[in-house]
């Protein structure tokens, strides 16, 4: 079952009088439960094929369908409930809120879905423990070292189930053995509860870990494997 499928899907960017390409006519689906690592250089178009896919951006040309949704035929209000109870977000900039804890960061995507107070707190307190932070979990991102808070934020992503998780470079500030300890959570909770992962990477140990490996140059994919 695709989970996600992009159908001639083209962006094109103007800086000034400049047009600048970023997607060129790109096909392709994601099976339910994948961990997929899409791959290229800066300025390939992987950001933007993320983008898309969440609802974050538009192509000028083609279709996004996620779980059965055309997201080029959803309102605005429509895509922001899509995101807010489908699609968790993992960014290269954690995206944390400055004024919350590391568990009000976490409980927050759970506030606006409407979970009771006494859930959001037993499911936060929990997964900050997955990601060993329980003992910070009254302190704000500024508190935090970078690899904390990119923690707290793959915990946030996760923590509400999501159907899909996008991650931009979510180990670009990471040293290795941090980067490593999410990847085998997030690989945990993709194979618990076929949760789609797809990222946008340029680390060689995120492409290992995947099951999929999407290699995208100039806004077209030069490569699509499955490893076996």
């Amino acid at each position: 079952m695709n989970i996600v499928e992009c159908l001639n899907l083209k962006k094109t960017y103007k800086q000034g009088k400049l047009e600048v390409p970023a997607l060129n006519d790109i096909n392709l689906s994601v099976q339910k439960g994948e961990f997929t690592a899409v791959a290229g250089p800066s300025g390939s178009g992987k950001t933007t094929l993320l983008n898309i896919i969440g609802g974050l951006d538009s192509s000028d040309e083609g279709s996004t369908i996620i779980d059965g949704h055309n997201l080029n035929k959803m309102t605005h209000s429509q895509l922001a409930d899509l995101r807010l109870n489908k699609i968790g977000f993992i960014f290269q900039a954690y995206n944390l809120i400055p004024v919350l804890s590391a568990l009000e960061n976490i409980e927050f995507v759970m506030l606006l879905q409407g979970v009771g107070k006494a859930e959001r707190h037993e499911r936060s307190l929990s997964i900050l423990n997955d990601v060993g932070l329980g003992d910070k979990y009254n302190r704000r991102p500024a508190e935090l070292s970078g690899g904390q808070q990119q923690r707290v934020a793959v915990a946030r992503a996760i923590v509400s189930n999501p159907s899909i998780v996008l991650a931009d470079e979510p180990t670009a500030n990471l040293d290795s053995k941090t980067g490593n300890s999410l990847l085998e959570l997030m690989k945990k909770i993709n194979e618990e509860n076929s949760v789609t992962f797809i990222f946008s990477t340029h680390d060689h140990m995120v492409m290992d870990y995947a099951n999929r490996l999407i290699n995208i140059t100039d806004g077209v994919v030069v490569k699509d494997q499955v490893k076996q």
